[in-house]
């Protein structure tokens, strides 16, 4: 690893942990406060409105924007909804992952309240529903389904002012991103269509206090996606110059 690697890695960690520093103090009232601002802006885009599939992650029990009431409505103004789900993957070229991330329908509300936690308290999908959910991707990467999805709705633990992201250093996002643009990209070249190629809307969900201020950017490699927008807890929106405001 050359040093330059080896000063980011070191930059995005110590990044992380000032963060993570940071939102343990906040209390859930000033979470969910953010967290209304936060859904109540996202609900007026018109990205929003249109989207018929969305991809939406299932926040932890504290310490980020709860998406609890973004999956109820979606849900409700009958939008599919798909939610993150890991799992254990050998790829075509041999390699084995131990932990990648698909995004996996929940059809009602009621499927949505019955998922179990796991260890970090996040609602998860059943290993055992899979194969009675729609899958955005089924492990070979050339196998996105035929309809793609609209909008993807994306945690981080910091962002900056021009939307990019920092994660909690797994790299789940980034790999389904690639993935799943590749899996567009093939569908489309099958199709002779690539001038149509329709990738999702990426829209980051942050917290005050996960916002860096003017000046201060998130380290990043070329693996790293660059959000089309952000939503943060004062209400304020940050979109891509090329994109009108509604």
């Amino acid at each position: 690893m050359s040093n330059e690697m080896t000063s980011l890695r070191a930059s995005k960690t110590k990044l992380r942990k000032t963060v993570l520093g940071t939102l343990k103090q906040l209390s859930q009232e000033q979470i969910q406060l953010q967290s209304h601002r936060i859904r109540e802006r996202l609900f007026t885009l018109p990205q929003y409105q249109s989207a018929r599939k969305i991809s939406v992650y299932l926040s932890m029990p504290s310490g980020e924007v709860s998406t609890r009431y973004i999956v109820e409505n979606a849900l409700r103004n009958g939008k599919q909804v798909f939610v993150p789900y890991l799992y254990n993957e050998t790829f075509d070229d041999g390699k084995t992952f131990s932990a990648v991330m698909d995004m996996v329908s929940i059809s009602s509300e009621a499927d949505y309240n019955a998922l179990p936690r796991d260890s970090w308290g996040i609602p998860t999908p059943d290993p055992a529903s899979i194969s009675t959910r729609v899958r955005s991707l089924s492990g070979n990467s050339h196998s996105a389904s035929s309809e793609s999805l609209d909008m993807i709705v994306i945690p981080g633990v910091a962002f900056d002012q021009d939307r990019r992201r920092l994660g909690h250093g797994k790299g789940f996002y980034d790999f389904f991103l690639h993935r799943y643009h590749e899996s567009l990209r093939f569908n489309t070249f099958g199709q002779g269509n690539i001038e149509n190629l329709k990738t999702p809307f990426l829209v980051g969900l942050a917290l005050i206090e996960q916002l860096l201020p003017d000046g201060q950017t998130v380290p990043t490699t070329s693996t790293d996606w660059e959000l089309d927008a952000l939503i943060v807890g004062d209400g304020s929106y940050h979109r891509r110059a090329s994109q009108i405001e509604s």
